[in-house]
């Protein structure tokens, strides 16, 4: 089980979670050790260049979607430094990232997953 794994399950079950990546794979968009906050996201809304919390082969990431395929229900998660990581399942994609040190990333709002009002206890 990977540093990011324990992360993923509680993004996957409804929690905004603020944690601290290690690495520089993300740099300038993230650098080492700075706060970062996910929320669930609705894969069908994201764009390429968003920041999210994906399982790819196996390993999950905190990366960037590079490419779609909205017909097959996938997106592409790769490094900011452009190394590819491959294609993952929109089920596969956990959360967005909403902020880092506090800051919102523009746009990650809106694709925030959001129950539905028959969802809510």
């Amino acid at each position: 089980m990977g540093a990011l794994d324990g992360v993923a399950a509680r993004v996957a079950g409804g929690d905004t979670v603020e944690f601290r990546p290690s690495g520089s794979s993300m740099v300038p968009l993230i650098r080492s050790r700075q706060l970062v906050a996910v929320a669930p996201v609705d894969p069908s809304k994201l764009a390429v260049g968003d920041v999210v919390l994906a399982r790819v082969a196996g390993t999950v990431y905190l990366h960037l979607v590079s490419s779609l395929d909205r017909a097959r229900k996938r997106v592409q998660i790769s490094n900011n430094r452009g190394h590819v990581n491959g294609w993952t399942s929109h089920d596969r994609v956990f959360g967005i990232c909403v902020a880092v040190d506090g800051v919102p990333r523009a746009g990650a709002a809106d694709k925030v997953l959001t129950a539905e009002p028959n969802d809510r206890p």
